[in-house]
């Protein structure tokens, strides 16, 4: 566990979750644990004590810090509905652009600090939760980078960001953020880019790093912008008329690479990698699949499969053509 220093209270809160996990912890331990030194760990105790917590210290060889065998934190006033709730959006996360250890340890917290009758309830909740995979491959955005953005929205300020794009480029801007949003289980954020003078639509899971912005002051959003409703937009302009569903014949990790996340939705499957997506034309979508440079098989419509001919029929009299003498 590891705590920035300039957080006072969310370390001795660590320190008590320390004391709590590991009963008799020794003031070494808890001063390395949490970045401070001894003295400060004997201070955070006498802030905890001061609290009404009873911390105890024994000193010596075999020493440590304490808590009574029978201590617990006052119970979390949740109804079972209140509680429900928060375990469903946290097992609903996980598959969704939520990491399953911060899922796991945030239920743990909970469970502990709930009523008895309440926490068994949510324990068989939790138990015989089952949530099938998002259709994309999901990318858990760092929580912090989250945390910053969604309070630079809040807060209409500016921040800048290093965002790296799915071709691997990086690049930094100034962007004004608007809102976040959860689609197809990958976070979002929409805000004004100063790189293009545009709102535009981000992946979190690529921004590489959020620092205040030289002038704070943020643009505000245009009057009854909806950040999902513009997401929604931003990824329909990669849609077409024409629904396609093709199996594509190898891995997610192969096709991810080639597919951006807007284009279309991948599942894998034990046949190969199902692609579903739309199409304006169908002789470009036939150039764009042949590109992928994998097998395949087209499910539908008929009019891709011939597009395909077709254009295996180019290549092939193309291949076919000699140099004249």
């Amino acid at each position: 566990m590891s705590v920035p220093k300039e957080r006072p209270t969310a370390r001795v809160l660590a320190m008590l979750e320390l004391l709590q996990d590991r009963p008799g912890i020794s003031g070494g331990d808890l001063a390395r644990r949490l970045g401070v030194s001894e003295r400060t760990v004997r201070r955070y105790a006498a802030q905890l004590v001061d609290l009404g917590i009873p911390v105890t210290a024994e000193r010596g060889r075999y020493g440590g810090y304490w808590l009574p065998p029978a201590f617990r934190l006052p119970p979390l006033a949740l109804t079972d509905g209140e509680a429900a709730a928060v375990v469903l959006g946290l097992l609903g996360g996980s598959p969704h652009g939520l990491p399953h250890s911060t899922a796991e340890s945030a239920l743990a917290k909970i469970n502990r600090v709930l009523p008895e009758a309440v926490a068994d309830r949510v324990t068989a909740l939790r138990d015989t939760f089952a949530s099938a995979p998002p259709a994309a491959q999901a990318a858990a955005p760092d929580p912090r980078t989250a945390l910053d953005l969604a309070t630079a929205a809040r807060d209409r300020r500016r921040v800048r960001i290093t965002y790296q794009s799915w071709r691997g480029e990086t690049s930094a801007r100034d962007l004004d953020p608007y809102g976040l949003v959860l689609h197809g289980g990958r976070w979002y954020v929409t805000g004004l880019d100063s790189r293009r003078s545009a709102i535009r639509v981000f992946r979190v899971d690529r921004v590489r790093s959020v620092q205040p912005a030289a002038d704070p002051r943020a643009a505000p959003p245009p009057p009854g912008h909806d950040p999902a409703a513009h997401l929604g937009e931003a990824l329909g302009e990669v849609a077409g008329r024409h629904r396609v569903r093709v199996l594509l014949h190898t891995t997610l990790d192969q096709v991810a690479r080639r597919v951006p996340p807007a284009a279309a939705t991948l599942v894998q499957t034990a046949e190969g990698i199902l692609l579903d997506t739309r199409a304006e034309r169908f002789d470009t979508m036939a150039g764009y699949l042949a590109g992928l440079g994998c097998p395949l098989t087209v499910h539908y419509p008929d009019e891709l499969r011939d597009a395909l001919a077709r254009l295996s029929d180019r290549l092939a009299s193309w291949a076919a053509r000699t140099r004249e003498p």
